[in-house]
């Protein structure tokens, strides 16, 4: 399945734990994306992703590949495949202050709301995606059994 997506994985090699950033054009997804490399991320794909039995990796024209407004289009190091644990769903409505827990309809994965002009939203989806892999536990919220 095709995705107009960003994804970033958690460790530098392929099968590694990654989030895959959903949103409108304009919503900040390649910045986020940047973000989180900032934080030792590692791109998976930006702009389109390629998703299949779970496994993220960009089309093979966009591998490695990230737009950054303002400065252009960068070559990057990249891993592929990485195991999709999470989707951040970026714009609309502001998130709810303590979310109920909840799966993306086609990929049966944990989801969660982010705006991703927020100055802590890299931290956010970090950690969105230990509590996702089940390395961190949440009393309450989107993360809570």
């Amino acid at each position: 399945m095709h995705w107009h997506a960003s994804c970033a994985a958690r460790a530098n090699q392929p099968g590694g734990d990654a989030l895959l950033l959903l949103g409108p054009s304009g919503t900040g997804k390649s910045d986020l994306l940047l973000r989180l490399i900032d934080k030792g991320f590692t791109l998976v794909a930006d702009d389109q992703v390629l998703v299949e039995d779970g496994m993220a990796s960009p089309p093979p024209a966009l591998a490695g590949l990230l737009e950054v407004r303002g400065l252009g289009l960068f070559r990057l190091p990249y891993i592929a495949p990485a195991r999709l644990r999470l989707v951040i769903s970026l714009g609309g409505n502001p998130p709810e202050r303590l979310p109920t827990p909840r799966l993306h309809a086609e990929l049966n994965l944990p989801e969660i709301k982010l705006d991703a002009s927020h100055p802590s939203a890299a931290a956010r989806a970090a950690l969105a995606l230990e509590a996702a892999c089940g390395r961190i536990t949440s009393h309450s919220g989107a993360f809570a059994a």
